[in-house]
């Protein structure tokens, strides 16, 4: 109950009475660009899923995903067989071929970290009850050096030689830097296409237990195209949810339905097409008490589809909400490998965001919800002229369309 609590906001802001409706006329502002209805008929789920294959040569592949089901399990953990969902997970590897093969989690705390390799068939991974009730759950930290990671990781030689998930796990326990880095510190990792994952809490526990610095701990990270999730929950602080196209190259697309995500700092980000309906996206102020920012796209420069949020939800906690002054942030670009060229206009992605038909709650710095881009510190600069090029390398692409609440 709890859980569906939390989604329901969304549904139940646009029936509130009391819900302020938003003028966000078109072209709005520098600081808070609106989109046209014109303009905003360019952005729907379908333009977000319709291509696959390469950015310099797009395939034409609509992607029309169903509501995820919950087939009968070929695996089961809890249960007599798995106790963990890394064993189900080497399980259905075993098996091979490219049949879709189905894992239920049974209710209860799974600490561990969950990677699938490429390679993998198919999955369904669902929990059986309650999101909040089936946890998968590790604390880990961007900046732990690779033996520590290794021991938090791999207590009880989980992972060896010869199982699946060795090279991922060889990946960050060799590594030669001082830190492990964000992309290593996640809990669950997937390599595989048309993943569904459903019904889940994947928690980096790492949470309040640091300071406000820079302490990047994944929940979940995505690599391949076709992820669909639903009922989720992902908690973290910084990085909660990468949705992520490891090969630079190639489009990656996901789809996330009636879930929540929780964090304080850059909380969903990465390169993927990500479409995201009915969804709560939650700041929080335990750890960070001002300044949190929620999505950080990296959008290839030359590509129209980074994220786009609908019918969905922003809110923030009563720290934020009582502040004197909002300071909480919609999002920012991430301008990721630019930390020592500065933005390079179309080399250097320029995140790609829509936040359309949306409820968004106090807390948020309604004069300039857009933050600095992450890595260059790049003002935010929107374009507001007549026949402005939504696409313009030089500008910002972080957009709104017909929001209500207290931050529209």
């Amino acid at each position: 109950m709890r859980f569906l609590v939390g989604v329901a906001v969304v549904a139940m802001a646009f029936a509130m009475p009391g819900v302020a409706r938003a003028e966000q006329s078109a072209p709005g502002t520098e600081s808070r660009p609106v989109l046209s209805s014109a303009e905003a008929a360019r952005y729907t789920e379908a333009d977000y899923l319709r291509l696959s294959g390469t950015y310099a040569a797009p395939t034409a592949d609509p992607w029309r995903p169903r509501p995820i089901t919950t087939p009968r399990p070929d695996f089961v953990v809890g249960g007599a067989t798995h106790a963990t969902v890394q064993q189900a997970v080497n399980a259905a590897f075993a098996a091979g071929g490219t049949a879709r093969r189905a894992i239920a989690v049974l209710p209860g705390t799974y600490t561990g970290t969950v990677f699938i390799p490429t390679g993998t068939p198919p999955l369904t991974l669902y929990g059986v009850g309650r999101p909040e009730d089936v946890r998968l759950e590790l604390t880990l930290d961007a900046i732990m050096t690779p033996a520590a990671w290794a021991a938090a990781v791999n207590p009880s030689g989980q992972y060896v030689e010869g199982d699946p998930a060795w090279e991922m796990y060889q990946s960050c326990a060799t590594r030669t830097t001082a830190t492990v880095g964000t992309n290593c510190a996640t809990v669950m990792w997937s390599q595989i296409p048309d993943l569904r994952l459903r019904g889940l809490t994947i928690t980096n526990t790492l949470l309040d237990t640091v300071d406000r610095g820079t302490h990047q701990a994944v929940a979940l990270r995505t690599d391949a195209d076709r992820t669909q999730l639903e009922f989720m929950r992902l908690i973290s602080r910084q990085d909660t949810f990468l949705a992520n196209a490891v090969d630079p190259e190639r489009i990656a697309r996901v789809v996330v339905r009636h879930s929540y995500i929780e964090g304080d700092t850059d909380f969903v980000f990465g390169r993927a097409s990500a479409v995201f309906t009915h969804t709560r996206f939650h700041l929080v102020s335990t750890r960070k008490p001002s300044g949190g920012v929620v999505f950080a796209p990296n959008t290839a420069p030359a590509f129209r589809y980074g994220f786009l949020v609908r019918h969905s939800a922003l809110t923030a906690d009563s720290g934020y909400e009582t502040a004197p002054t909002p300071t909480g942030h919609f999002g920012r670009s991430w301008d990721q490998g630019a930390s020592t060229t500065g933005y390079l206009p179309g080399i250097t992605p320029n995140g790609q965001l829509v936040i359309r038909d949306s409820y968004l709650g106090p807390g948020f710095d309604t004069a300039a919800p857009w933050s600095p881009a992450a890595t260059t510190s790049r003002p935010f600069s929107a374009r507001v002229d007549p026949g402005r090029d939504l696409d313009d390398v030089d500008h910002n692409r972080l957009w709104e369309r017909g929001n209500v609440g207290p931050s529209a």
